[in-house]
């Protein structure tokens, strides 16, 4: 993207919290943390100050399945950059007294999570959908994990799973693919290369919906349902894509005309997709009034049904269609999002994927591929909510008998 004035830098590496075992619970997002607070060359200030100080962005962030560390600056500053992204991906002090003070900031955003319903809600469905796997215990581990962590256990997590056979440098913007590799060559050319670790498989079914509730003296019903959706590979991802913008992806969609301009029952209400590579999920995520909470659930899941029986008008469609691909293109005139797109798709299928490749992808989709889709992942079975709030008399049982759980 040689008009830009920017350059885009991100190094990928594959490792998340689906990686970790109940003891290492939340290591890699807490390693994620700890090297931003210094390396063998550089200190935790001058970490910053060389980024920032040339006018640039510097951030990092931890999924299930990968870790980015990743920064937008002038292109002339690329070298100066990546430089720092690289000695904080390879060569990370992890001093133990690092460690005991980063413990105490990490702790403090579980416990922010924890108060906010919002985000609690789908640490708590995931939890219900993988209740033995490490995909539902947190991202950022518990309270009793992150306290046992040391930084010899981080040492050893960065030891294994930081190697260059794991690891993907992706550059978007005014820069040539071989500066890119001559940078990347003279930082790591004296690495072995390591291997991959296979985490151990999900569930990507279950034979009955699942329920959980948590009583919250807050002021709104946060509610998420939850259905077993499709993995990062699977044929049908773009049905399900357009599936998810026709439910909820944008304010057209039928819940938000529904559960939000007709009913008046929720200020938000969104649908959202995740794909994982052995599994995935289909969301729906609600804030609604305390004392409608019942009919909101209701509402919801008559117009999942509808779709799973009866599919999606032309029309609806035709503009989810129109929308995919525009935000598609649209995302990719930044370098950053750019970036992104280019460093996940090698990670995750070791191939650039071409928006040309999507949006064909995309046009391929027929309509009775979305009822197909909807027909299978919408099935109540595959379902399960999760709700917080201050919950009222027969709630719980009323809620229990709309998904279809038969009271004891």
């Amino acid at each position: 993207m040689r008009e830009r004035d920017s350059v885009s830098l991100g190094v990928w590496c594959g490792v998340g919290g689906r990686f970790e075992t109940d003891e290492l619970k939340g290591a890699a997002h807490f390693l994620e943390h700890i090297v931003f607070k210094g390396t063998e060359r550089y200190s935790c200030d001058q970490i910053k100050e060389r980024v920032e100080g040339v006018g640039g962005s510097l951030n990092a962030f931890t999924t299930e399945e990968q870790t980015c560390f990743c920064a937008k600056i002038p292109h002339q500053y690329v070298g100066k950059t990546f430089d720092v992204l690289a000695d904080m991906v390879f060569f990370p002090k992890i001093a133990k007294k690092d460690v005991e003070n980063e413990r105490g900031v990490i702790l403090e955003e579980i416990k922010m999570y924890y108060d906010l319903p919002q985000y609690f809600v789908l640490d708590a469905l995931e939890s219900v959908m993988w209740p033995d796997h490490p995909l539902g215990k947190g991202l950022a581990g518990s309270i009793e994990s992150v306290s046992g962590l040391t930084a010899g256990n981080l040492k050893t997590f960065h030891e294994t799973h930081y190697v260059p056979n794991n690891i993907v440098v992706a550059a978007c913007g005014n820069i040539s693919h071989e500066v890119v590799v001559d940078l990347v060559r003279k930082k790591t050319g004296r690495f072995s290369f390591g291997h991959k670790i296979t985490p151990s498989a999900a569930a990507r079914d279950q034979a009955q919906p699942r329920v959980a509730f948590y009583d919250r003296p807050i002021e709104q019903m946060h509610v998420a349902i939850g259905c077993f959706g499709l993995d990062a590979f699977h044929s049908d991802r773009y049905a399900l894509s357009l599936l998810n913008i026709i439910l909820g992806g944008n304010m057209s969609s039928r819940l938000f005309n529904v559960v939000r301009e007709k009913h008046a029952l929720a200020y938000s209400i969104q649908t959202s997709v995740k794909y994982l590579m052995d599994t995935g999920l289909f969301l729906v995520r609600a804030g609604v009034d305390n004392t409608k909470v019942v009919k909101a659930v209701d509402v919801i899941l008559k117009e999942l049904e509808k779709v799973r029986v009866a599919g999606v008008t032309r029309a609806e469609f035709s503009r989810a269609k129109e929308y995919l691909t525009g935000q598609t293109l649209l995302g990719l005139e930044d370098t950053m999002e750019h970036m992104l797109w280019i460093g996940e798709s090698t990670m995750v299928r070791d191939r650039i994927q071409t928006a040309e490749e999507v949006i064909r992808a995309i046009k391929r989709v027929r309509i009775d591929d979305i009822q197909r889709v909807a027909a299978r992942i919408l099935d109540r079975n595959r379902c399960n909510i999760t709700v917080v709030g201050p919950f009222q008399k027969d709630q719980e049982k009323q809620m229990r008998r709309l998904i279809g759980i038969k009271q004891a």
